[in-house]
């Protein structure tokens, strides 16, 4: 490992240390600061010529701030010759805009992959991607981990007896029949139609939660509209207890508000973004690190091995 240089944007230091202590590699030492005006200020303190460099950092809120910081970061490894620049970003912001739903709107997934590239990134790390085809969108290798092996341990951790896992919507229904079948329990989901980008409206459930113990895991809790109006249900359904899990949590607008009234009997998050102000405020919130994950992939991409073992199956 020592020809690897791992570095922290602000975004996510936490994770970072702990990708860091899972490689038994320090961070490498950096300036960053803001200018008056609020231009960004960086300058890298570790000789990175020829190096094997991984930086770490969430496109999360404030999401341009972290975007530019980024960019910034990967154009000044690439001035200062480093032989190969992964960026490792836990939770990829502007992944929910992969597509033209409707006239006259951006695919900003792809603009941001098209910056990410232009700035000098060769590889990209990521976790559980909001549409998978966001991969095709770069032209460099992508490594898409997803955060199931951490979310099925945590799972067994509990005492679910018969569990349904339930698909929040259509589209998640995959990710869900993946839980299920790891974890042995039977699968439902919720037919809903979104409205637009803040509100949605849930129909039928389709499958038996009378008496369960229902889990609920998407990829990402943003506003919680989706996830609470899905619970609501299947607490009126007759389910026992429940139990959601997401891999980013986002957490924004009146999510806290939502979440801490909706009745959810345990909720799970990964630290792909921070949580230390979500959980002051949410008693039932257990954050899961994938600290190890993203840091055993780094150490197979630095050595050239297999990186496939970790992706869904």
């Amino acid at each position: 490992m020592m020809n690897l240089r791992l570095f922290a944007g602000r975004s996510n230091r936490p994770l970072a240390e702990q990708i860091s202590r899972y490689l038994g590699v320090s961070l490498g030492r950096t300036q960053i600061e803001n200018f008056p005006d609020g231009e960004i200020s960086l300058k890298l303190h570790e000789d990175v010529r020829g190096r094997d460099v991984f930086i770490v950092q969430s496109t999360c809120a404030p999401v341009h701030e972290n975007l530019f910081e980024l960019l910034t970061f990967i154009d000044c490894l690439r001035r200062a010759s480093a032989q190969r620049i992964t960026a490792v970003i836990p939770y990829f912001g502007y992944a929910r805009q992969d597509r033209k739903d409707e006239g006259r709107v951006p695919i900003t997934a792809k603009l941001v992959a098209n910056l990410l590239t232009t700035a000098g990134a060769q590889r990209i790390l990521t976790l559980d991607l909001h549409a998978a085809q966001i991969q095709g969108f770069f032209d460099i290798p992508v490594d898409h981990l997803s955060a199931e092996p951490v979310i099925t341990t945590h799972f067994h951790s509990l005492d679910i007896g018969g569990a349904t896992l339930v698909s929040p919507d259509i589209g998640n229904a995959k990710r869900a029949r993946v839980y299920a079948d790891r974890l042995g329990g039977e699968l439902a989901i919720i037919d809903k139609r979104r409205m637009n980008g803040h509100e949605t409206t849930s129909y039928a459930i389709i499958g038996e939660v009378r008496d369960k113990t229902v889990l609920m895991v998407d990829d990402i809790i943003a506003t919680a509209g989706t996830i609470v109006q899905a619970c609501e249900m299947v607490r009126k359904a007759g389910a026992r207890r429940i139990i959601v899990a997401a891999t980013h949590g986002v957490l924004c607008g009146p999510a806290v508000e939502r979440l801490g009234r909706s009745g959810i009997d345990h909720l799970a998050v990964t630290d792909t973004i921070p949580q230390s102000r979500n959980q002051a405020a949410l008693a039932n919130l257990r954050v899961l690190s994938v600290g190890d994950l993203l840091g055993e992939a780094i150490r197979r991409i630095h050595r050239n091995e297999s990186v496939s073992s970790l992706f869904l199956k």
